[in-house]
């Protein structure tokens, strides 16, 4: 059976589709502004200190963060509340939906994140170092800010949403995870509208820099727009990035009844788990969650038209996920690779769900946008079809698969298609 065979079949209420997207990005706070560095090749990594660790380089982004907040919410809540409350209201104001009128007890939130509570017990320690450790200066905040469903709890708060709110921990996989999770719970109908995708605060952690540089996986570079280079022969690691990405999706059918704008349909999807190590990936597996991702969606290698891949920037994680590519594509003639963390660095819980919105528009201009920054391709990721450096333009884009694995061998993928 063909996929669009396939697809007939469904039912409309079983078919989730994306009709808003809200995004922050260290090269753009909404989607425009996104896709335009991506298509100019400008990168968001700048000059960085954070404490105990000095200078480094990270993403970091800037939007009007009082334009949904207030700032005493800010100073009570968190950063990951507060970038995940930016990108659920412009998702939601972008969708189009009546949302004063929308019944908050059917929307569902359900947030990526790769780790969450680090920078809050960091700063409160660093508080009371102060006071020679005494406990009794501890922020009473600081349990709120800290559970592991603090960032999809603020945007509860801040829009009034009473139906279910969670987060997903799947490492750097977090960002399709929530998606995933978002698409389950519409079609098992436990919500009617799901704010789907990831959020990070890591760039205000200094234990996650000190712990890539005593893993010799921290980039660095004399340029820092240049310091991210995925597949780059002199690659010497992450540029670790803060950001986020919700998506509003919506079953087909209510998309239909308020004849909502489609930005696309998500038409398949797949986790599985390496079970080999803590850090390094498995191709094999990842191969394995590619192609599971595929026949669920009865669809071949050769229906892809764009790959984004998750490659950091580290020498072993970027080949060996050039292996699985090269594994499931390797009779593709027309497919294209390309990588968005060589723009803005690995933004972590948030990573997935940004590297798929920034493809998202390629359905509308056909442009495939490049992975910048590599001036001496490494042989083992050399890829047929890798974009390089500049833009391209395709015959057609039908169907983007986003890679997105994380530690602990967690690998996901996410499949949408043109609707």
């Amino acid at each position: 059976m063909s996929f669009a065979d396939r697809t007939s079949q469904l039912p409309d209420d079983q078919r989730v589709v994306i009709t808003g997207i809200g995004l922050t990005s260290p090269n753009g706070h909404n989607l425009e502004m996104f896709r335009e560095s991506l298509l100019a090749g400008q990168s968001g990594v700048r000059k960085y200190n954070i404490r105990y660790v000095g200078d480094t380089l990270a993403g970091v982004c800037e939007f009007e963060s009082t334009k949904y907040q207030s700032r005493r919410d800010m100073r009570r809540g968190t950063r990951a509340g507060t970038v995940g409350i930016w990108a659920a209201s412009e998702a939601i104001q972008r969708s189009g939906i009546d949302w004063p009128n929308v019944d908050k007890s059917k929307v569902g939130i359900y947030i990526g994140v790769t780790e969450h509570g680090n920078v809050e017990t960091e700063n409160e320690i660093h508080s009371i170092k102060a006071y020679d450790y005494d406990t009794t200066y501890w922020s009473h905040h600081h349990n709120p800010r800290t559970v592991a469903n603090n960032p999809a709890g603020e945007i509860a708060l801040n829009m009034g949403i009473t139906g279910p709110h969670y987060t997903i921990g799947a490492a750097c996989a977090a960002g399709n995870a929530g998606i995933i999770q978002g698409v389950q719970m519409l079609r098992l109908h436990e919500c009617d509208l799901a704010i789907s995708g990831g959020v990070s605060e890591s760039i205000h952690t200094f234990g996650i820099f000190a712990s890539f540089k005593s893993q010799g996986a921290l980039a660095s570079h004399d340029d820092p727009t240049k310091a991210s280079r995925p597949f780059d022969q002199t690659r010497n690691g992450i540029v670790v990035s803060e950001g986020a990405c919700l998506y509003v999706l919506e079953r087909l059918s209510d998309a239909k009844a308020r004849s909502a704008n489609i930005i696309a349909e998500v038409v398949s999807y797949a986790i599985n788990t390496d079970a080999t190590d803590f850090v390094l990936p498995n191709p094999e597996r990842q191969a394995q969650c590619v192609n599971l991702a595929l026949s669920r969606g009865c669809l071949t290698a050769d229906h892809i038209d764009i790959v984004s891949t998750h490659a950091t920037g580290t020498s072993s994680g970027d080949s060996q996920e050039c292996i699985a590519l090269r594994n499931v594509f390797q009779d593709c003639e027309n497919i294209r690779f390309n990588n968005t963390k060589s723009f803005i660095g690995h933004a972590m819980g948030a990573a997935g769900a940004l590297e798929l919105a920034g493809n998202l528009p390629s359905f509308q201009d056909r442009v495939c946008h490049a992975t910048i920054n590599v001036d001496n391709l490494d042989p083992e990721c050399a890829l047929p079809g890798l974009v390089i450096n500049q833009p391209q333009e395709l015959p057609k884009v039908d169907y983007i698969l986003n890679n997105s694995f994380g530690m602990l061998g967690i690998n996901s993928v996410v499949i949408v298609r043109r609707f």
